[in-house]
């Protein structure tokens, strides 16, 4: 029977492991006339993507009703968490790998082992990076990559160029055009992040997170909402995982995507939860995503994704990108220095950049036009050195953040953040002026740097 399934929900997201078969322990039965008729899914999937694998489910499985419940990431582990005594969903099915190395972690994913055959047909690794939990507990069904994504249209109109790297949205001319979704309420963009973090380092990443954050036109609520608004029109780029951008490109929307070249491909899994009401169907429903027909749909347009059989790739539309043959990566994912820090890593982007927006924003918005009258200034031969200097720690101060690589990683810090609210309220509360207080210095700076040119 179904039960209310409803909670409020936080976030949280961890790595996969390499591909280990341990002895069949569940093998996917055939169903019986004592089987229940339901499997409960809980997803961060949109709703194109579902929908499709609900009724193809329903067909290949007569009697069974896929129930799905779709809430983000982060609310999802909660949710989990909050009903393990009396499990309600099934099925967990994100495209976050720490989340999947967090629930494994407190014991509330089901061990499983797939058919051999199954199995034999999907290498171990994508890249470095494992497609499976070594220990059964998990399984990649798809490859995803993190990048870019714009609109062909609006950058014509804004005479801007086509970003390539993470880098570019730094650029001036992107001040007021891109979108992002906050980490904090995207799985997804959380690992975005951490890719750039890893990629750059912790100080040199976030002085990129906070510039980037500035030229940000918004900031949304969920990661569905940068691809409507970059389709649509009202922003031109935005930061998304792939099949974003690929579907909307096979459903011929003036958009482009790429990989910028630091970047991570890692899986999107599922999971069967630990004493599910339905756990059957709960592993008929993992087999049908890796079989055959459950891989191949994920060329479907309004789906875009990329499978983990390399040998479909053979049946994919003229174009499709196969991350199997395609040099894709750059970044070496530590998904355990990722899911270590996750907490304080999202908190301190909506401290930094989230909830002081408008200020950041608005203190980039004066640094690009001081450094242009400079430019000017300096183009005719004026003295511009005391100029250049406030420039610098505009720059600098509107690039900080109130903690360090070290004690972001630190146990003490990351456990405040799970369990000891008051200290997780100071941090926050001490970051939040940091930020405040650095935003407001650098405006000012910018703002009168242009009175010192001589």
């Amino acid at each position: 029977m179904r039960r209310k399934m409803g909670v409020a929900v936080r976030q949280a997201i961890v790595p996969w492991g390499a591909l280990v078969l341990c002895a069949p322990l569940l093998l996917l039965p055939v169903r019986s006339e004592a089987q229940t008729k339901e499997v409960v899914v809980l997803t961060s999937f949109p709703k194109e993507l579902f929908e499709a694998y609900k009724q193809a489910f329903e067909k290949a499985q007569p009697g069974v009703r896929v129930i799905v419940k779709q809430q983000q990431t982060n609310a999802a582990v909660t949710y989990l968490r909050e009903t393990r005594a009396r499990p309600e969903a099934d099925i967990f099915w994100v495209s976050a790998v720490d989340a999947f190395q967090l629930l494994k972690g407190e014991g509330l994913l089901e061990r499983i082992a797939l058919p051999k055959d199954l199995l034999a047909r999907i290498p171990p690794r994508i890249g470095s990076f494992p497609l499976h939990d070594p220990d059964g507990y998990y399984w990649g069904f798809a490859v995803s990559g993190y990048g870019l994504m714009w609109n062909t249209r609006y950058l014509a109109l804004h005479k801007l160029p086509a970003p390539r790297e993470w880098t570019d949205l730094t650029d001036p001319r992107y001040h007021g055009h891109l979108i992002i979704s906050a980490p904090s309420r995207s799985g997804t963009t959380h690992l975005t992040i951490e890719v750039i973090l890893q990629a750059y380092g912790w100080e040199k990443g976030w002085a990129l997170l906070t510039q980037m954050g500035g030229n940000m036109g918004s900031i949304t609520e969920r990661s569905f909402g940068v691809p409507e608004a970059v389709i649509s029109g009202q922003y031109g780029i935005g930061i998304v995982i792939d099949f974003f951008g690929l579907s909307a490109i096979a459903s011929g929307h003036p958009v482009d995507f790429a990989y910028p070249s630091l970047t991570s491909v890692v899986p999107a899994s599922v999971a069967v939860m630990k004493n599910g009401p339905n756990p059957d169907n709960a592993r008929a429903f993992v087999q049908y995503l890796l079989g055959d027909e459950g891989q191949a749909r994920l060329f479907s347009p309004e789906i875009g994704r990329l499978p983990v059989v390399p040998a479909l790739y053979a049946r994919a539309p003229k174009g499709y990108p196969n991350p199997f043959t395609m040099k894709l990566g750059g970044v070496a994912f530590d998904d355990k220095l990722s899911s270590s820090r996750r907490n304080v890593v999202n908190a301190l982007f909506d401290q930094a950049i989230t909830f002081r927006h408008a200020e950041l924003k608005g203190a980039w918005g004066a640094i690009y036009a001081a450094e242009a009258q400079l430019a000017k200034a300096k183009a005719a031969g004026r003295n511009v050195a005391q100029a250049a200097e406030a420039l610098a720690e505009a720059r600098r101060l509107a690039s900080a953040v109130p903690i360090d690589g070290k004690r972001a990683s630190d146990k003490e810090t990351n456990e405040a953040f799970k369990s000891k609210a008051d200290v997780k309220s100071r941090l926050e509360t001490e970051w939040d002026s940091f930020a405040k207080a650095s935003y407001a210095k650098a405006r000012e700076l910018a703002e009168s740097a242009p009175r010192r040119i001589k």
